[in-house]
């Protein structure tokens, strides 16, 4: 089912509010995709999902690799039949603000609070559609 990632029904975005393992899905530079399990915090009114990561990973690589014009991602998550998917453009952001904000959303959703890491990033997904079923 199709749902308004600016305005998602009250169930979708609890779901998203819940502690879940999630998936990044970026492209490889041969156009396979890498798909990997990370934690994703999304704000449905600025239209931005966020991952935090090394950046040194391959997933920031990719994302990077893509240029300002951005990367085509999707996150997913998955509790038994209720699935939840965000589909976007994704650009790397490592100015100290947006990575700290990051890290407390992050925290907030995911009730600890990261350990301190100078090469970390925050891959920053624009927000383009949203699929799920709950």
């Amino acid at each position: 089912m199709t749902i308004n990632p600016r305005d998602p029904d009250p169930t979708y975005l609890s779901f998203w509010r819940e502690y879940h393992l999630c998936t990044l899905t970026t492209l490889r530079p041969d156009g396979t995709p890498h798909v990997v399990p990370v934690g994703v915090t999304w704000d449905p009114e600025s239209g931005i999902a966020r991952v935090i990561t090394n950046k040194a990973s391959h997933k920031a690589a990719h994302v990077r690799a893509a240029g300002p014009e951005g990367a085509p991602v999707a996150v997913c998550q998955v509790d038994r039949g209720r699935w939840a998917t965000l589909e976007g453009r994704a650009v790397l952001r490592t100015d100290p603000e947006t990575v700290a904000d990051a890290v407390s959303r992050y925290a907030e959703r995911y009730g600890r609070t990261p350990a301190f890491n100078p090469d970390r990033v925050c891959i920053e997904i624009t927000v383009t559609r949203a699929l799920g079923r709950g």
